[in-house]
């Protein structure tokens, strides 16, 4: 069984999707602490291309792409989109972000629900 943990990125296939939800198999950090959930779920924020406009908005994470991360292309985490999902929605590991990002995209969480 695939066992995706907390700041691992992985390839998520995030179809079907409804209205203004993500959509494609893309990017995601897998967020969700790993000894809190229900086996076979996993909590993530998916990675979308980045845009500079995402600069002034509080919920995009900034992800220059790395060897660590995986990532091609400059990317952004959209916190406003955290879900949860089943593992067999992932597709293959492609990296892992410090703890310092991960820190920056769960802050950006907490601000989306009002925490």
């Amino acid at each position: 069984m695939t066992n995706p943990t907390r700041g691992e990125v992985w390839r998520v296939q995030f179809d079907p999707k409804v209205g203004q939800e993500i959509q494609k198999t893309r990017p995601a950090i897998v967020v969700g602490v790993d000894e809190i959930g229900r086996t076979g779920l996993r909590i993530v924020v998916p990675v979308m291309h980045w845009d500079d406009k995402y600069d002034s908005i509080l919920w995009f994470t900034y992800l220059a792409p790395s060897k660590n991360n995986g990532l091609e292309k400059e990317s952004a985490a959209d916190s406003s989109q955290v879900k949860s999902v089943s593992v067999e929605r992932f597709c293959e590991k492609i990296g892992v972000l410090d703890a310092d990002q991960i820190h920056e995209i769960t802050s950006a969480i907490a601000l989306c629900i009002g925490f």
